[in-house]
């Protein structure tokens, strides 16, 4: 069975406005997996102190419009089992570094597929379903991500999808000795 046999097992799709909870279970489940710690910027400790509006504001905002949305796998039984989130970042604008952005395009965070779900397509078919809603969006022209450098299993994914390096790098802001690497994808 191939990747896209694999994950059509689970439907991918946006997230709804009234999935606040749903969003909130994910996140926290993820922020607890063993790789978070290099995927992540945020903690568990963090995350979980949000109060219910930060939730339920993250899923309104990432569940219809052209600025942000958000996109799940979701399993046969209904369990939430991946996401990410495409963010709309507009040429001249300025990134969360401060740098002026040359391009409009599409910054992909929040990566998560379940370990229980990994290697099934569905990073594929999550990628997939951010990028057709990202080429939607007049004016996009790239998609990119950044990926920790000890990630490896993360940047082989990212590659087998299309994203190459683009030779940006980010020092971690928790430990400057580490970095992270900018992938980008350009629209076809």
């Amino acid at each position: 069975m191939d990747d896209d046999e694999r994950s059509m097992q689970y439907e991918i799709r946006p997230v709804r406005a009234e999935e606040w909870q749903q969003v909130k279970e994910l996140r926290l489940l993820a922020l607890q997996d063993p790789a978070a710690p290099i995927a992540f910027l945020e903690t568990y400790e963090a995350a979980v102190q949000r109060p219910d509006s930060f939730w339920q504001e993250r899923a309104a905002g990432s569940s219809h419009g052209t600025q942000a949305r958000q996109f799940v796998a979701v399993a046969a039984d209904g369990t939430w089992v991946g996401a990410t989130v495409a963010i709309v970042e507009r040429a001249g604008s300025k990134d969360f570094l401060g740098a002026e952005l040359p391009v409009t395009g599409t910054h992909f965070v929040g990566v998560y597929v379940h370990p229980d779900h990994r290697g099934r397509g569905l990073i594929q078919g999550l990628f997939a379903a951010a990028a057709e809603w990202s080429w939607s969006v007049e004016g996009v022209e790239r998609a990119r991500l950044f990926v920790h450098q000890d990630n490896h299993r993360a940047q082989a994914a990212y590659k087998k999808i299309g994203f190459e390096r683009s030779g940006g790098v980010v020092p971690l802001e928790a430990d400057p000795s580490k970095l992270e690497y900018e992938m980008v994808l350009d629209k076809p």
